[in-house]
């Protein structure tokens, strides 16, 4: 009977550790020190090698004799000036004469020694040297591990923040203490980020929730209305009739709400292709469209509109200025006065319009700029309100990198700047230009 032996699989790799960084700070430490250990020893072994003692070429010390040393008497010293002159009897120089120094042989031995002994000490000192850098670099090792680990703990307190917080969560906030580092900078910008998506959603969730409230009010008023004629028996064709208007002026409010959010969305978007706009010729356009609901009101509109060019979309500039000037005319009071303008302030176009009305506290201004928000009670209108006109224009002044001044008006109303970034004055905005605005106007 044969077997079968199962083949042996494919061996595993070593699988090298994940390249975190707080790794690479250790291998980058070790390396940088190693470097400079490596080059503490070059220095030391070269200084060591350039101050040894060596001797020189064809001359010894021996050479030059033996030194032999003796007393002399005081009162043989004399002073000769800068020098002093000693007696020496003659016995002694034939003594010092007859002394012969070691032969060549002896002083060739005496250096080969000598170099010997300074190349071993060379060696030796670079063995110790390597041998003691090596172990210091595995002691460094670990405690740049450790340090490194205390640096980067911000970061993980970081990571594990960003993986909690989700979108339900939004209000947590990292606050990160320590000193004012790039990883305390990162935090705080983090929490800045999340503030702003905090923000978002609660725009969004506040945006979706009056919209689909905006649009269930017509559509329960028009099942309502047809529920209520269907059960009436005495219902006749001319019943019929008026509530066949009531469900069309109720379906041209829904499309006009509809319109408004398309009109939001396509702002909060950004602006399309730019070119070069006259908002004073857009202005006047819109203040010329709206002649007959102002002359219905009764409302006395003063106009100052000259010429101011600005880099813009201008389907979106059109529509800001005809939401501004319909917010003017719809929230006005019966004869009542509208001021519009356009200039040119240190190359910035602005835009200007304020109206009579209701007195509006201040502290509601900034709420009117938000969707679907209105002063007094939130009832459907009939006069094309929806509470969105304000919050169109602020997404695309926002959009143009234009900034909203609003203020409340101390006698009522409510009064809109609106101030658009530099953009040089166009060769096209001639005299001719400016005479069309004025007929306008």
């Amino acid at each position: 009977m044969r077997t079968h032996r199962p083949r042996p699989g494919p061996s595993r790799r070593l699988r090298l550790p994940r390249p975190t960084a707080r790794l690479r700070l250790t291998v980058l430490y070790g390396a940088a020190f190693l470097a400079c250990g490596t080059a503490v020893v070059a220095v030391i072994y070269l200084l060591f090698a350039h101050t040894a003692p060596t001797a020189p070429s064809g001359h010894s010390a021996a050479a030059s004799g033996p030194v032999v040393g003796m007393k002399v008497p005081a009162t043989a010293v004399k002073r000769a000036g800068p020098y002093d002159e000693v007696s020496v009897p003659v016995t002694v120089l034939q003594q010092l004469n007859n002394l012969s120094g070691p032969t060549p042989a002896e002083q060739a031995k005496l250096y080969s020694e000598a170099q010997f002994q300074i190349d071993y000490d060379k060696r030796q000192l670079l063995v110790f040297s390597i041998v003691a850098l090596g172990g210091i670099a595995l002691i460094a090792a670990p405690i740049g591990w450790l340090i490194a680990g205390r640096v980067l703990r911000p970061l993980s307190t970081i990571t594990a923040a960003a993986r909690r917080i989700s979108a339900t969560s939004l209000h947590e906030r990292l606050a990160l203490h320590g000193p004012d580092d790039e990883l305390k900078e990162l935090a705080d910008t983090l929490d800045s980020l999340l503030a702003r998506l905090q923000a978002s959603f609660d725009a969004q969730q506040r945006f979706t929730a009056n919209a689909s409230h905006e649009l269930r009010t017509p559509l329960t008023r028009e099942r309502t209305l047809l529920q209520v004629t269907l059960a009436d028996p005495a219902a006749t064709t001319a019943t019929w009739q008026a509530v066949s208007r009531e469900l069309l002026a109720s379906n041209a409010e829904q499309e006009h709400l509809i319109e408004a959010l398309l009109t939001l969305a396509s702002s909060e978007a950004g602006r399309g292709e730019s070119e070069p706009v006259d908002l004073g010729a857009v202005t006047s356009a819109a203040v010329a469209a709206r002649r007959p609901a102002i002359g219905r009101r009764g409302l006395r509109v003063q106009a100052g509109i000259e010429p101011a060019v600005l880099d813009g979309d201008p389907v979106l500039i059109q529509q800001l200025v005809t939401n501004l000037i319909d917010n003017a005319v719809q929230y006005n009071i019966p004869d009542g006065d509208i001021q519009v303008s356009t200039t040119t302030s240190d190359g910035h176009a602005v835009l200007s319009v304020a109206n009579s009305g209701q007195v509006i506290p201040p502290a509601e201004v900034d709420r009117l700029f938000q969707p679907f928000q209105r002063l007094g009670p939130r009832l459907a209108r009939r006069d094309g309100g929806h509470g969105l006109g304000l919050s169109i224009v602020r997404a695309i002044a926002t959009a143009h990198g234009a900034t909203i001044g609003a203020r409340a008006l101390p006698g009522g109303g409510l009064a809109v700047d609106v101030t658009f970034p530099c953009h040089p004055v166009s060769p096209w905005m001639t005299g001719a230009a400016r005479d069309v605005i004025s007929t306008t106007t």
